[in-house]
């Protein structure tokens, strides 16, 4: 059995894993399981305020989640996949608990191929950065191991990833950037 295959028969069970994404290592729960984004918030350390990124392998897969707009789009088609991570107002249909506010979720498509086959297969994750809140994030699957240890029952090894964090922009009025990462602000605010 794969990596990649063990992560899909645990996220089914509702359990934690770690994936490989282009900026660094996240630890992954299906939203729709009872209890795993509660578990990835516990396993962290992470405040409940701080929101679960959704992490998809298309827009379509994504749609299920928030309401993209024509800003949305053009960001989507201009940096995806990739490094940026955008917050929209949420589907009608999308009401997991997943932190923070319950009318937006940040959004992304990763640019790593070993991440991509897996929510190609899994659906839309809930994913944050695999390293205990206030600590540096994880750019190998040891790194990651270190950090969580036995909360996560698979971890999956994509190779070092970049790791410079997304960056995060919010569409729900105006264009914001909420967050500098791996795409400058600047390009951002010019598409």
């Amino acid at each position: 059995m794969s990596d990649v295959d063990a992560a899909i028969a645990a996220l089914r069970l509702g359990r934690l894993v770690v994936i490989p994404t282009d900026t660094v290592y996240g630890v992954a729960g299906l939203p729709r399981a009872h209890g795993a984004v509660a578990s990835i918030f516990y396993s962290k350390g992470r405040p409940r305020e701080s929101p679960v990124p959704i992490l998809g392998a298309s827009i379509r897969d994504l749609e299920e989640v928030v309401r993209f707009d024509d800003r949305a789009r053009r960001l989507a088609e201009r940096f995806w996949p990739g490094p940026l991570t955008v917050v929209l107002p949420r589907a009608a249909l999308f009401a997991h608990d997943i932190g923070g506010d319950s009318t937006t979720v940040g959004v992304r498509i990763p640019d790593h191929e070993v991440a991509l086959e897996l929510l190609g297969r899994s659906g839309p994750l809930a994913v944050s950065s695999a390293n205990r809140s206030g600590f540096p994030p994880a750019t190998t699957v040891e790194e990651a191991r270190a950090a969580l240890g036995d909360s996560i029952q698979v971890y999956v090894d994509g190779g070092t990833c970049a790791g410079d964090v997304s960056s995060v922009v919010s569409l729900v009025e105006e264009i914001e950037v909420l967050r500098e990462g791996a795409v400058p602000a600047g390009q951002i605010l010019r598409s």
